[in-house]
């Protein structure tokens, strides 16, 4: 399977999957048709549970790709497509039951082509920076492109955001889910061996969107895996997200230099703008970060560390809506970035403008540049080894 191949099984174009109808009398409601992103309710048909697929049209190369919309049985809808992995939309309620779509991103694969800041992207081989593009793995030094400043960010010139995943949609004991899978072959954008990745996504019945990470390599290597989707629990275009109510399970963050490279200092987050130990509004010291644009774009170190299971990482609310989610993760890290470079000059699917802290991106992860600190989680991948990791966003309204 090569990273250019863009099979999809299933069957065709209409619909994949469809089970039992979604429950009606839901608190929750059901799927929310066409009304955008306001959260008003346009009395479409009831969707069902399950999975559909359609075109999202073709590349500028000329390859069919497709967008899935997964439906779980309270009527949240999840729309992905295998162009990058990325996550288009995500439908959820507000306390009175009403639904928004609270992912920022287009309605177009043109506009994902012609650029995007990884809006709900798949992100690989390896999230984050790495200083100088540069990394030394076993005695050998491997260059990468640099393509931020003077770093690598998020898997070079064309990452997994970039590719052409295969997919195969299905229904589990969870709920409605994707797979995705992708082969990357030794030597893309300078990674050593190569790599077999699969990713699933899956809309629980329990309001869930979990993404499963899993892949192997038949070389060492180094690898970080991460979505990227930018949060806005208002609704997209909906303002910015300076009044939302932000926790994160994390004692510690990783300074970084001014290119944004960790010092290889774990410090205590107590006394900074960087302690959400407990609550606090994103705007509320958001002026005291650095940077320019300012604003968060750091890594915490989250309790407990890796694990198995998944522990809490995050939580956000929104308080005008009552929206939160929930963010449980097996990995070490999570970035917290607030939108600084969005600029008010995109246009979203809704047809609003993305403005400056627009949204919230809670990227899970392993830290930062891990190849270039020994103290640092491992981010090493050997033959023989698979790599596992889960991340869910768990949405509910207070």
């Amino acid at each position: 399977m090569s990273r250019r191949s863009n099979r999809v099984r299933g069957l065709g174009v209409a619909v994949v999957v469809v089970v039992a109808a979604c429950v009606a009398a839901s608190v929750l409601g059901c799927a929310p048709g066409n009304e955008g992103s306001g959260g008003k309710k346009s009395g479409a048909p009831k969707a069902k549970a399950g999975v559909t697929q359609a075109s999202f049209g073709s590349t500028k190369e000329g390859q069919d790709v497709q967008l899935f919309t997964l439906t779980n049985k309270n009527g949240l809808v999840a729309k992905i497509t295998n162009y990058g992995g990325i996550i288009t939309e995500t439908h959820v309620p507000d306390r009175k039951g009403e639904m928004a779509d609270v992912t920022l991103g287009f309605d177009s694969l043109p506009r994902y082509e012609q650029g995007s800041p990884f809006f709900g992207a798949l992100v690989g081989r390896y999230g984050n920076r790495i200083a100088k593009g540069k990394f030394t793995l076993d005695g050998k030094e491997y260059t990468l492109a640099v393509n931020n400043g003077q770093n690598h960010l998020h898997g070079g010139n064309k990452g997994f955001d970039k590719m052409i995943w295969d997919a195969t949609p299905g229904q589990g004991k969870e709920g409605p889910n994707l797979t995705l899978k992708l082969t990357s072959p030794d030597g893309d954008e300078g990674y050593p061996g190569k790599l077999d990745v699969t990713v699933v996504y899956t809309l629980t019945n329990d309001n869930e969107l979990v993404i499963d990470y899993s892949a192997t390599t038949d070389k060492p290597t180094v690898l970080n895996l991460t979505n990227h989707n930018y949060w806005n629990l208002a609704g997209e275009g909906n303002g910015d997200v300076l009044a939302h109510e932000l926790t994160i399970r994390a004692d510690q963050y990783t300074p970084t230099d001014p290119t944004q490279i960790p010092t290889g200092e774990l410090k205590s987050v107590k006394g900074t703008p960087f302690d959400f130990t407990t609550p606090h509004t994103i705007g509320e010291r958001i002026a005291q970060t650095e940077g320019s644009p300012n604003g968060y774009d750091h890594n915490f170190v989250l309790r407990g560390g890796l694990t198995t299971k998944t522990k809490l990482a995050a939580r956000v609310k929104e308080p005008k809506s009552g929206r939160v989610m929930e963010v449980w993760t097996t990995e070490p890290g999570v970035q917290l970035y607030t939108g600084n470079h969005l600029d008010g000059k995109i246009i979203g699917k809704a047809g609003k403008l993305y403005i400056k802290h627009g949204a919230l991106c809670l990227e899970t992860q392993h830290f930062p540049d891990s190849p270039n600190h020994e103290n640092f989680p491992s981010t090493v991948l050997r033959p023989g080894q698979t790599f596992h990791s889960r991340t869910a966003y768990k949405f509910l309204a207070e």
